[in-house]
């Protein structure tokens, strides 16, 4: 049996264009002579389609769009993931399944059997378990089908106790095949070799994953397909964050290898930047914006962003506003313009030290007999942000927020000033592992200055400011940060690690207190395994123990 792995970038509700990406893929696969073609979970209508699960006319276009396909489904099998409502009374009114097209028309389908409610997931909220777990029957063969979470954690899921797979294991499966929405995050392809591995020697049966690629506002697909021997050995593997179509071939038993693509593995920080190139694509493809803005400021966040935005909507499409204040330094100037010139970036100066100026005249008698603060420093920030804001609004670019996780973590910026942003490019991004991004992408030439990677970091808010006035050293910081948020640990964990008690307790203090600028902050391109966002849901007004 020849099986084409169809990896391809979904548009939530655009069936039209989704429909014509899958016909164009089952066309190909039928002039290859494939047997069967596969295509990723909830394919039909996107994922995640969100509350778009509760709209009649979302879901009757489902069924509509998987009719049409189902036609050309002739002389091919093919397996794709759908919405699909139950008939039932009791229970939800949707399963999350994969479907089986072949002769024309629907066949069978296998529903989802463990739905996610953790981290960016809220299956439970649209979908009904399945609880019946059996194998399908297609061309003679007997196969696991199983819908992404299904081969992952069972105990995140309370309707099903046990192994999965070794309950389907015992129909003795002569294939595995899952299809997936797996986010990305630069930690998760090891887990997902392991966990997909486990199952291929749990059924001692060969398996074929497919993902899908593409980002939806905050959460990225990472694609990597894949075929897996029944000794878990990878004999293929698709694109990394690139639509793909491959072919493999299972006979005697067992997938055959094939050498001709496999690529080449990435760094943990060439897949977040090649992660947060395809984000930032696909927000302004999908939204139907081009051109984008931001303010640089020299520094090395800006710089970051603005570097990325080039290279993913081209340095045309790219407008960096420069805005030095009464305490900006000639050297972070330069550095601005230098990379202005790096990149070929389009470029605004818009100085606004008599912007700012007039604010504090206009507050001076409210502020009378009080002495300069944050106030006054805010002010020179959301000045920034009126300008870019009305750049925004005069020729319909977005803007693009600047601000690392360091930073949003702890409450370092200005609501409505630096904050502001239609998107968060690298919100999902350590200062520590911004350093590392910036010699990425002067992996090959100088695109971000020396200057501005060497530097102290600096607000230059007031005179000879530096972000270690305000922040402990970053690499500490990031590192008690990473406890608390990526791996949900407690102060008092913490402290048991080894880190300084006062300096925990005023970085957890720092956190819970800025929830309210984060639940403010633009959509952040997931690339963590535990982004701010909907994966990370916190009440804003809340009193419990350290």
């Amino acid at each position: 049996m020849k099986i084409a792995l169809a990896q391809l970038n979904y548009h939530i509700g655009n069936f039209e264009q989704n429909e014509e990406k899958i016909l164009k893929a089952i066309d190909l696969a039928k002039q290859a002579n494939a047997n069967l073609i596969v295509f990723a979970e909830l394919a039909i209508g996107g994922y995640p389609a969100k509350d778009l699960l509760r709209n009649a006319v979302f879901l009757d276009q489902c069924q509509q769009s998987l009719s049409r396909i189902a036609t050309r489904c002739d002389t091919i099998d093919c397996i794709i993931g759908a919405p699909i409502r139950n008939g039932r009374e009791e229970g939800k009114a949707l399963s999350n399944a994969a479907v089986v097209l072949s002769k024309g028309k629907v066949q069978n389908s296998y529903k989802k059997s463990l739905l996610p409610d953790y981290d960016v997931f809220d299956e439970y909220r649209y979908f009904e378990p399945n609880r019946d777990l059996h194998c399908i029957e297609l061309s003679d063969l007997k196969i696991a089908l199983t819908v992404c979470e299904d081969l992952w954690d069972n105990d995140q899921d309370n309707s099903y106790k046990g192994d999965l797979m070794l309950e389907l294991a015992q129909e003795k499966p002569d294939l595995i095949i899952n299809i997936a929405a797996s986010p990305f995050s630069y930690v998760h392809y090891e887990k997902r070799i392991a966990v997909l591995s486990a199952n291929a020697l749990k059924a001692n049966a060969p398996l074929i994953y497919v993902n899908q690629v593409g980002a939806h506002t905050d959460i990225i697909f990472d694609g990597r397909s894949l075929a897996m021997t029944k000794s878990a050995s990878i004999i293929a593997e698709l694109q990394a964050f690139e639509e793909d179509l491959q072919y493999v071939t299972l006979e005697r038993g067992d997938l055959q290898p094939n050498i001709d693509f496999r690529p080449e593995e990435l760094t943990e920080t060439a897949r977040i930047h090649q992660a947060l190139i395809l984000g930032m694509k696909d927000y302004f493809s999908k939204s139907g914006f081009k051109k984008a803005v931001l303010g640089l400021s020299g520094g090395l966040d800006s710089a970051i962003v603005a570097a990325l935005a080039v290279e993913a909507l081209g340095a045309d499409n790219v407008l960096a506003v420069l805005m030095p204040s009464v305490y900006s330094t000639e050297h972070s100037l330069k550095d601005a313009l230098d990379l202005v010139n790096n990149t070929s970036c389009q470029h605004l100066v818009l100085p606004i030290k008599e912007i700012a100026q007039s604010f504090e005249e206009t507050l001076s008698d409210a502020f009378k007999g009080l002495s300069a603060d944050t106030t006054e420093e805010n002010i020179q920030a959301r000045t920034r942000g009126t300008l870019l804001m009305a750049i925004s609004n005069k020729f319909g670019h977005i803007l693009l927020n600047t601000s690392n996780k360091s930073e949003a973590a702890v409450g370092y910026g200005t609501l409505y000033g630096d904050m502001a942003g239609s998107l968060s490019v690298i919100g999902d991004v350590y200062k520590t592992q911004a350093y590392e991004l910036a010699k990425y992408i002067n992996r090959e030439r100088e695109i971000i200055p020396i200057n501005t990677i060497v530097k102290p970091p600096s607000a230059e808010l007031r005179p000879d400011q530096k972000d270690s006035d305000s922040l402990p050293d970053y690499a500490i910081l990031d590192a008690i940060l990473y406890q608390l948020i990526e791996l949900e640990k407690s102060g008092s964990e913490i402290i048991h690690l080894g880190f300084e008690e006062q300096l925990v307790r005023r970085v957890t203090k720092l956190v819970n207190n800025a929830e309210f600028k984060r639940f403010q902050a633009p959509p952040i391109l997931r690339v963590s395994p535990k982004a701010f966002g909907s994966g990370r849901q916190m009440p804003l007004v809340a009193k419990f123990s350290f």
